[in-house]
């Protein structure tokens, strides 16, 4: 909570030698616009910028390797996010209603996406899913009115409830042979 609801911070360098950036350290600083992050860091933790509706851009580094859950929540702004290669779970509601996100890339390390990670990502018109992820939780892309089209990767074996509820836009899914159920509203 060092930082939080210090809504006049526009901008803060993180020294370099920190190695988490702390629950809720950012929560509800609305005109924070930028922040540099060492390659010190190596965790993101739950809250941490969440409700930033500033916040155009951020550069995670490689260093990092957990995003914890609601981390980037609610940060309106933000159009486009590269997650580090170090990561291996997206948590929950760690994108949700950033409805400004058009892009994000995730990488091969990811193998769980978990509920209400992008909900309300209204601007994301495509994502693809890497081959390693396994799970993708309930309500992972709910209100994501702009998705077009998706293809689940082969090692995901349940398609979870409300996956896709409310994606309007969604003209087309690649469901793979590995999928065995499908859950109530997806």
């Amino acid at each position: 909570y060092a930082f939080q609801n210090c809504s006049n911070l526009a901008g803060f360098e993180i020294p370099n030698g920190v190695t988490s950036i702390g629950s809720s350290t950012f929560f509800g600083c609305y005109s924070l616009a930028s922040i540099e992050i060492p390659d010190s860091v190596t965790s993101i933790r739950t809250y941490a910028f969440q409700d930033c509706a500033n916040l155009v851009r951020i550069e995670i580094p490689n260093s990092v390797t957990l995003i914890d859950w609601s981390a980037f929540r609610g940060c309106t702004s933000l159009a486009s996010i590269k997650i580090p290669n170090g990561v291996t779970s997206i948590k929950m509601s760690a994108f949700s209603g950033c409805t400004n996100l058009e892009s994000i890339e995730i990488p091969d390390s990811v193998t769980t996406i978990e509920m209400y990670a992008f909900e309300y990502c209204s601007k994301l018109a495509n994502i693809e899913i890497p081959n390693g992820v396994t799970t993708i939780g309930d309500s992972t892309f709910y209100g994501c009115s702009s998705l077009a089209s998706i293809k689940i990767p082969n090692g995901v074996t349940s398609i979870g409830e409300s996956v896709f509820n409310g994606c309007s836009s969604l003209a087309s899914i690649e469901i793979p042979d590995s999928v065995t159920t499908i859950n109530r509203y997806a």
